[in-house]
C-alpha cells in the first residue's frame, strides 16, 4: 500500500504522561475510504493515540502523517482535512442546533450564507431538521450525539475521528449512528473510529487495531483476527456452576486452547481450532463427573479474540486515565 492510499499512516507513536506510557509505539495503517476500528478498553491509549493524530496532543515519539501531511510539521494543513467527534458532547446547551452548526460553520471561515446552507444540509442529515430551533436542553442524548457528529462534519473532512460515537446511547440510536457512518464513507470519507464495543467493531470496520496498555496487539479484519483464535468456539452450560473451575480445565487438557474462556452469565466459551475434538471433550467431562445442560459449537466472536489476544475482556476498566489527558 502506497503512501498516497493511506488517510493515516502512523510509525511508532508514544505519549506519556509522568511515569504512564499511555501510548507505547503505536503503527497504524488506515487505507482512504474505508472505516477503521480501534478496538480496546477504557485506558488502553485509544483516545489519546487519536488525540495525537488530531494535532490535539504531540507525540513523545514516533511520526504520523495525515494524507500525506506530518502531523507536527503541517499541523495547519492537517487541521483542514479532519473532524474529530469526541466522547463528551461539545455543543452549546444555550443555542439550539441550527445556531449551533451555524456558529461552528462561522469559526471554520465559513461565509453566514455557506454557514446556515450547509447546517441545515446536516440538520437534514442526521433526522434534526424538525428539531432546529429546539433549546438543546430538550435534546435526548442520541439526539445530541448525532448533533455533535454533525457539527464535526461543517467542514466537510476527507478524514473524520470518532471517538466512542455512541456511548450512553440505546440500541435504536446506535444502529442509526451506525448507519450514518456508513453513509459517510459510502460518500468518500474515510472514518476512523475508536470503540470498547466488540460489535460495534464488528458491523462497521473493514479493518481493527485491537489495543491494550497502550501497544496495539493485534491488526486485521473482523474475519482475520477471529480466524486467529480458532476456527469455531465451543459453548457449554453446566448443569451445575461449581464445575466450572474443572470444567474449564478439562477443555483446556482435551481441546489445548490457551488464554481465557469468555463467560455470558452461565455460558462458558472457548475457541477451538478442531472441532472434532468435541467428542473427546464430551467422554472426558463425564468421566470426571461434569455435566452439561446445554452445548454448541459457533464461529468466534470478537471477545472471544480480544480474550485471547490480551488476556481479559474488553469490558471498561475502573480508571478512565486516557479520558484524564486527552
Amino acid at each position: 500500500m502506497t503512501s498516497t492510499e493511506l488517510a493515516v499512516d502512523a510509525t511508532g507513536l508514544v505519549k506519556t504522561f509522568g511515569t504512564n506510557r499511555a501510548v507505547d509505539g503505536v503503527d497504524l495503517a488506515v487505507r482512504a475510504g474505508s472505516i477503521y476500528g480501534v478496538l480496546g478498553p477504557n485506558g488502553a491509549g485509544k483516545t489519546t493515540t487519536i488525540s495525537m493524530l488530531a494535532t490535539l496532543l504531540r507525540p513523545d515519539g514516533g511520526s504520523a502523517r495525515i494524507f500525506g501531511h506530518d502531523v507536527q510539521r503541517d499541523a495547519g494543513i492537517v487541521r483542514q482535512l479532519i473532524g474529530v467527534t469526541g466522547q463528551y458532547a461539545s455543543v452549546d446547551d444555550s443555542l439550539s442546533a441550527i445556531e449551533n452548526l451555524v456558529l461552528f460553520g462561522r469559526l471554520l471561515g465559513l461565509s453566514g450564507r455557506d454557514a446556515k446552507r450547509i447546517a441545515k444540509n446536516l440538520l437534514d442529515e442526521f433526522s434534526l431538521s424538525d428539531a432546529a430551533t429546539r433549546p438543546l436542553k430538550k435534546f435526548s442524548g442520541g439526539m445530541r450525539r448525532r448533533l455533535d457528529l454533525a457539527a464535526s462534519l461543517i467542514a466537510q473532512p476527507p478524514l473524520i475521528f470518532l471517538d466512542e460515537p455512541t456511548t450512553g446511547l440505546d440500541p435504536r440510536t446506535r444502529n442509526q449512528m451506525w448507519d450514518t457512518i456508513r453513509r459517510l464513507v459510502a460518500n468518500g470519507s474515510t472514518v476512523m473510529l475508536t470503540t470498547q464495543y466488540l460489535d460495534e467493531a464488528d458491523q462497521l470496520a473493514d479493518r481493527i487495531a485491537v489495543i491494550d496498555t497502550g501497544r496495539v496487539v493485534a491488526e486485521g479484519t473482523a474475519d482475520q483476527l477471529k480466524a486467529s483464535v480458532g476456527a469455531s468456539a465451543l459453548q457449554v452450560t453446566l448443569t451445575d456452576a461449581h464445575d466450572t473451575d474443572a470444567a474449564v480445565q478439562t477443555m483446556r487438557d482435551v481441546l489445548g486452547f490457551r488464554g481465557n474462556p469468555a463467560f455470558r452469565g452461565d455460558q462458558i466459551s472457548v475457541p477451538m481450532a478442531d472441532a472434532d475434538r468435541v467428542t473427546d471433550l464430551l467422554v472426558e467431562l463425564r468421566s470426571r463427573g461434569i455435566h452439561l445442560a446445554e452445548m454448541s459449537v459457533q464461529k468466534p466472536t470478537l471477545d472471544e479474540v480480544f480474550l485471547s489476544i490480551t488476556g481479559h475482556g474488553a469490558e471498561p476498566a475502573a480508571d478512565e486515565l486516557e479520558g484524564a489527558h486527552a
